[in-house]
């Protein structure tokens, strides 16, 4: 049960029970299409003479076409709706330290385009080349309006001002940033900041195969550090400052080696792509008798690099994967313990190992977590693309999601 915030809340007029009405009926033709107007009111429990009138609406103002004629042996032939996936378009942006991906997706949320270039140096430059890239893309598509853009970054953004407040692993002087706003001056588009955790939690929840009604879901984004993002009772929470969900700095050994956040021992240290180069190169140099390896970011190549080592049988690249699930799963206890989910979706690279590292970390969940939470862990992919799908999902949702009435 939800309490109601009286000092910050909107009540609801005439046209809210019309606006979520016309939500309602844009989420089920976005899942049933083709669909008729009368199995949407039958979906709904909407008068047939309502669902008329809002997807008239939703013609007329081309968010929804008409299709075939379904042919019935008797009575009037309905005519099957669609969503106008081609009316729309929206830009996801997904940042790492290294690397930057760039995707334009229609309304369904398929891409059109995708590109990856490398992460520029500074704000100012992410901005102009960014920007000039949107202007190109655009043009080569004129028959598109467009929704927004939406980032999907490696660090915590003010869910008020929408200005950075942790991002330890990417280097740019957030304080002194608004990237939203030189973003939406720069392009003359709506723009949406978005942890990239966050940003796969909302992937999953929106276009995940999961069964209906799963209504919790933690994303753990494995890369140079560890992100995790909460959707919980169907919310994505982000906390009143935007840093709920930063398990990946916990420290889970004082005596640890020095995290980016300038905190020692944290999960990330322990669990991340980082990490398991850390273990490689420790091992590495024991058996050539050089010193120990410091700690550093790597690029995706050089973890992809070590992955493939482990796949050809490399056995220091093995035992250092393994390494990292083990860490991993003591991380996904305490999430299991703590918040007991429906799921755990892990994102990453190491999902290409999965058969290798899954009963590292399930076994690792049963050694530590003694509530007996029903919660399956599965991963999701790289191709799946989650950071940017989700960043596409978060400016999606103003169109389909629930609107706040209190």
């Amino acid at each position: 049960m939800r309490k109601i915030d009286l000092s910050n809340f909107q009540v609801a007029t005439s046209e809210t029970a019309r606006d979520i009405n016309r939500r309602i009926l844009l989420s089920l033709i976005r899942k049933h299409q083709p669909v008729s107007r009368a199995d949407l009111s039958r979906h709904s429990g909407l008068q047939r003479s309502t669902v008329s009138s809002i997807t008239g609406e939703l013609i007329a103002e081309r968010w929804v076409t008409e299709g075939a004629v379904h042919d019935l042996p008797r009575g009037r032939k309905p005519t099957f709706l669609h969503l106008n996936a081609a009316r729309s378009g929206i830009f996801g942006i997904n940042v790492r330290p290294f690397t930057t991906n760039l995707a334009l997706a229609d309304w369904a949320g398929r891409f059109l385009v995708q590109e990856t270039l490398p992460t520029p140096a500074s704000p100012k430059e992410f901005v102009g080349q960014i920007s000039q890239r949107i202007r190109e893309l655009s043009k080569l598509h004129p028959q598109m309006t467009y929704e927004g853009l939406g980032v999907s970054l490696p660090g915590r953004i003010d869910p008020y001002t929408q200005r950075f407040v942790f991002a330890p692993n990417l280097g740019w002087e957030r304080e002194r940033e608004d990237l939203k706003q030189q973003l939406e001056a720069s392009t003359g588009l709506a723009v949406e900041l978005e942890n990239e955790a966050n940003a796969c939690a909302l992937s999953e929840f929106w276009f995940g195969k999961h069964l209906e009604g799963v209504r919790n879901i933690i994303a753990v984004a494995v890369s140079e550090g560890i992100g995790v993002g909460m959707v919980l009772n169907g919310q994505l929470v982000r906390g009143p400052s935007g840093v709920a969900g930063e398990f990946g700095h916990v420290t889970i050994r004082d005596d640890g080696p020095k995290c980016a956040c300038g905190n020692h021992g944290c999960w990330e240290v322990y669990g991340s792509n980082s990490a398991a180069l850390r273990f490689y190169r420790e091992k590495t140099s024991r058996r050539k008798r050089q010193g120990p390896a410091g700690l550093r970011l790597p690029t995706a190549a050089e973890f992809e690099a070590l992955l493939a080592r482990a796949e050809r049988g490399d056995a220091l690249a093995g035992e250092a994967i393994d390494e990292m699930a083990h860490h991993l799963g003591s991380g996904f206890a305490m999430l299991v313990t703590g918040l007991a989910p429906d799921l755990i979706v892990v994102v990453g690279e190491i999902t290409r190992l999965w058969s290798r590292v899954e009963p590292i970390i399930n076994r690792e969940i049963r050694r530590r977590s003694f509530t007996h939470a029903a919660t399956r862990i599965m991963a999701s992919g790289p191709a799946t693309r989650p950071r940017l799908r989700g960043i596409i999902a978060f400016v999606l949702q103003k169109r389909f999601g629930a609107p706040p009435i209190i």
